[in-house]
């Protein structure tokens, strides 16, 4: 059984943030929703998150940037970035800033639940 986390879920479609949203409530997980980096920032200091889900693709602050802001303040966060393109240069660059996972979009829900509750149960 995994505890009760706090999980951020930063992306710029509404669509996508819901359904994180209300995955994520349902196993009764404390979850908070950004729309872009700057408010992903607000909530990382206010929130602090045990796990961070991560567009790449965002517009004004990307979600390298974001992450590196992220690490400045925080090195022990859990970090999923999730990107619809799969770009080699700025997966290596998140790997460096140090994710714990890359997810392609569209993903599968269950695919992701399963790696959150693996990511929790290690914590």
């Amino acid at each position: 059984m995994w505890e009760v986390a706090k999980i951020l879920v930063v992306d710029d479609q509404l669509g996508v943030r819901r359904l994180l949203f209300e995955t994520f409530r349902e196993e009764q997980h404390e979850v908070e929703m950004a729309a872009d980096g700057e408010e992903a920032i607000l909530l990382l200091k206010a929130f602090k998150p045990d796990l961070i889900l991560m567009d790449m693709k965002m517009p004004g602050m990307s979600g390298i940037e974001t992450l590196g802001q992220i690490r400045a303040l925080d090195h022990q966060v859990g970090v999923i970035m999730m990107t619809a393109y799969g770009d080699a240069q700025n997966m290596e660059q998140a790997k460096d800033l140090g994710i714990l996972h890359y997810l392609g979009k569209p993903f599968d829900l269950f695919e992701l639940r399963e790696r959150v509750r693996e990511i929790l149960t290690k914590a």
